[in-house]
């Protein structure tokens, strides 16, 4: 939707498609959808749900047997975006690379965009 001619709207490292395709397989999902709602102490939180049925209006991305699905109303927020999924001591999962988040809370789960984005 708002994607640039032969470009996806958002890249996937090896290590989360490998993740995405694993979560995929396991419970025999469609993919994964990734959205982003009001929240948080930054004002925004990425959304992540398994999909039994893809929507028709979604931007689909696939890469190496993973299939993510972008929500309609966080195409313009998410274009851009690499989706890493990563293991440390302490936890593990996906980590977002977006060139449209201009702030961020201590823990990383709460994002703010720059305010001209979406804007006609």
């Amino acid at each position: 939707m708002f994607g640039i001619p032969g470009k996806q709207a958002v890249s996937i490292t090896p290590r989360a498609a490998a993740q995405i395709a694993k979560l995929m397989d396991k419970a025999g999902h469609k993919g994964l959808r990734i959205g982003i709602k009001k929240g948080g102490c930054a004002g925004m939180e990425y959304t992540m749900d398994y999909v039994a049925e893809v929507d028709p209006l979604d931007e689909v991305v696939e890469q190496d047997g993973a299939r993510v699905m972008i929500a309609p109303m966080a195409q313009m927020f998410l274009f851009g975006t690499e989706i890493d999924y990563e293991t440390s001591l302490l936890e593990s999962g996906f980590k977002f690379k977006n060139p449209n988040v201009v702030e961020a809370c201590g823990c990383g789960e709460s994002i703010k965009f720059d305010e001209t984005v979406g804007r006609a």
